[in-house]
């Protein structure tokens, strides 16, 4: 007895750092099902007993190698795609947080990563596979060049 329609929770981020008073943002590259190699923000699933905002960080911890600092909540996204291996629709709701990294190395992500880079958000916006994701980029990005010249003024 299978659904043909399973429900997904997910959180993640958008991780900045400011560069030259100038925000960059990670993307991580990874393969679809369909074995084609996309950009994205750092997500993934909200386990049972999580927190949207501990799954966030945590996600961002495996998928980026990265250790951050929740700041606010940017958006939350649904979208719909197919699993083929599951066969099942899936109805998608992301949790997205704005992220600023205290700690870690981009080389040191999961398995499900093959490759994590830090992108101007101009930049990221172009690479981003996502149009979801780009939206809350887009949200993102006025708040990022505020917060990195208040930062950089400040030091």
């Amino acid at each position: 007895m299978s659904s043909r329609i399973k429900i997904e929770v997910s959180a993640g981020g958008v991780v900045y750092q400011c560069r030259n008073k100038k925000p960059e943002v990670v993307l991580c590259r990874h393969k679809t099902f369909r074995n084609q190699e996309v950009w994205s923000l750092p997500k993934g699933w909200v386990e049972p007993t999580e927190k949207i905002e501990e799954a966030a960080l945590r996600e961002v911890k495996e998928e980026a190698g990265l250790e951050g600092e929740i700041l606010e909540k940017i958006d939350t996204i649904h979208y719909w795609f197919y699993h083929p291996l599951e066969k099942v629709k899936v109805k998608k709701k992301v949790h997205f947080f704005l992220i600023k990294a205290i700690d870690g190395d981009i080389t040191k992500h999961d398995f499900e990563t093959e490759e994590v880079r830090w992108f101007p958000v101009k930049e990221a916006l172009k690479f981003c596979a996502y149009k979801g994701e780009k939206g809350v980029l887009k949200k993102a990005k006025t708040k990022l060049i505020l917060l990195c010249k208040d930062t950089s003024d400040n030091l």
